[in-house]
């Protein structure tokens, strides 16, 4: 039995189309990729949501979430607990730059190894999981405009591959 939780992300991409991702390990998961974001707190919207933990993870206050880009149900576990989380992901744009003020706590304490910028390109060549596994398509798609919002549904997790077992840098 999984515990329901809300969650919200923002797919940030600078001028170039790069996102911005954060590398996660999870213990049941392991190591993955992940736009900023995280579980909502009570009463929050999932827009308020994706605004809060931006800026709780990346310190950057300045960005505001556009369009709904996705919404997906996966599996994971958080602090010990097996939840099944319903995410919405925002897409925003904004400069190219480093997450700013001391965020140690607060990546220590969610799982985030490091960070780093994707290209389009890099994205749909990643050999390393995703969150979404569809996130590559789905920015993709997102060049359209109007953006039309994509509900991808439940996603199982797969079976991890060799060698990517919890780590800690």
């Amino acid at each position: 039995m999984r515990t329901p939780r809300r969650a919200a992300r923002m797919a940030v991409l600078d001028p170039d189309g790069s996102v911005f991702l954060f590398r996660y390990d999870n213990e049941e998961v392991g190591v993955h990729w992940a736009m900023p974001g995280g579980g909502l707190d009570p009463g929050e919207t999932p827009r308020e949501g994706a605004r809060r933990e931006l800026r709780e993870e990346t310190g950057w206050s300045d960005l505001e979430p556009g369009p709904l880009l996705c919404t997906w149900e996966h599996d994971y576990t958080r602090s010990g607990i097996p939840v099944r989380q319903h995410e919405h992901i925002y897409l925003a744009h904004g400069p190219r730059r480093e997450p700013a003020g001391d965020l140690t706590a607060a990546h220590t304490e969610d799982g985030i190894l490091r960070w780093r910028w994707w290209t389009p390109a890099e994205l749909a060549a990643a050999d390393e999981a995703l969150w979404p596994p569809q996130l590559a398509a789905v920015l993709a798609g997102a060049a359209r405009t109007p953006v039309i919002p994509v509900d991808l549904g439940f996603v199982p997790n797969e079976p991890r591959r060799p060698g990517t077992s919890p780590v800690r840098p």
